[in-house]
């Protein structure tokens, strides 16, 4: 998480430093002049993704006992859930951009994305086997396919020659295709973490574009943060000592219009 947040600031910090070096270039042929007038835009985006989650476990979540019905994964006369720790990985992303200019500095945007990642949570659990205590760690990892329906308010910066920085902030409405919230378990198999389908989202980000000779190329960091609860809960071990799970989605994106 520490480098996830070294990227951030550094990303933020280099687009308005590379700002202040473009009001500097006085000289320079703008491309593209009358780019930001047209009422409409369209264009695609290319995106890496970091998903995660944010956990949230029960006060008394280390004093629930569990049996071996309750985690046919683990063998022991019994069992208590220790610690749950998210772990983020990679994905990427995919989408389609469509712009609708509102006033000089203002645009709203509308991205219909398709994004893919996993996810994975860590559980470290005691096992009790003839009254010995033994500390093992179980993985689960979640695959999403998500269809994202972002709407922005974008605010944007004065054209320095060939390039300007932006602010964004909205709303994304999520849908996990790769959802199992709806499949039964099979007795005997490993316990599958589920979550439901929809979700929405929070987004906030910075970006800046730069005007070359035929098309608008942009680089922007989202910061995506879920207000739903996705865990289905099925009382066992990896799902009692949750009180909720938020998604969490970081985006380093590169626009085309």
């Amino acid at each position: 998480m520490n480098k996830i947040k070294i990227i951030i600031v550094s990303v933020i910090v280099g687009v308005f430093l590379i700002n202040g070096n473009a009001y500097a270039q006085f000289n320079k042929i703008k491309n593209l002049p009358k780019h930001d007038r047209d009422t409409w835009r369209f264009g695609f985006i290319l995106a890496t993704n970091t998903m995660f989650f944010t956990v949230k476990t029960n006060p008394d979540f280390q004093t629930i006992k569990y049996d071996q019905n309750e985690s046919p994964d683990i063998f022991g006369d019994s069992l208590y859930l220790y610690g749950v720790t998210p772990m983020p990985t990679y994905g990427f992303t995919i989408g389609i951009v469509t712009n609708l200019k509102v006033a000089k500095y203002v645009d709203l945007r509308f991205v219909p994305s398709l994004a893919f990642g996993e996810r994975y949570l860590n559980y470290s659990i005691y096992r009790y086997q003839e009254d010995v205590p033994t500390l093992v760690d179980i993985k689960k990892s979640i695959t999403s396919t998500c269809v994202l329906l972002p709407l922005y308010f974008t605010y944007k910066s004065v054209r320095a020659n060939n390039f300007r920085t932006y602010v964004l902030g909205g709303i994304n409405y999520s849908i996990d295709l790769a959802s199992q919230s709806k499949n039964k378990d099979q007795e005997g198999s490993e316990i599958q973490l589920k979550l439901y389908r929809n979700d929405l989202l929070f987004d906030i980000g910075v970006g800046g574009d730069f005007y070359t000779t035929f098309f608008k190329f942009g680089i922007e960091l989202k910061m995506s943060y879920g207000i739903y609860d996705l865990l289905k809960s099925e009382g066992n071990i990896y799902t009692n000592g949750i009180q909720r799970i938020n998604s969490k989605m970081f985006q380093l994106a590169f626009t085309f219009e």
